[in-house]
């Protein structure tokens, strides 16, 4: 029982760390592609504000079936996604980056 409340007062901290910054960050929109993501003319979107409305032009873009925003020293899986466009931006909500994984 002390193991599992030890590994429970390691993980939950990990855990809210996953959720952003504060919870705070750009509406993921739903789907709108089936397919792989493609790269190809996402470096347009840098620079522009983070919003839902812009993840939704960045699915249609990239063909990604998924989006992900990175907040601004979010932790994040490293595992690779075909599907999955992943999108940072800074603490001004800029997008920084674009890319397929």
């Amino acid at each position: 029982m002390m193991m599992i409340r030890a590994a429970a007062f390691v993980l939950l901290p990990l855990v809210a760390a996953c959720t952003g910054a504060g919870g705070e960050g750009p509406a993921t929109p739903p789907a709108a592609a089936e397919g792989p993501c493609r790269n190809e003319g996402l470096d347009r979107f840098t620079g522009q504000k983070a919003s839902a409305g812009i993840g939704a032009q960045l699915l249609q873009a990239s063909g990604a079936r998924t989006l992900r925003w990175g907040a601004p020293g979010m932790a994040m899986t490293m595992d690779f996604r075909a599907d999955r466009l992943t999108v940072s931006y800074d603490d001004q909500m800029l997008i920084t980056s674009a890319r397929c994984g």
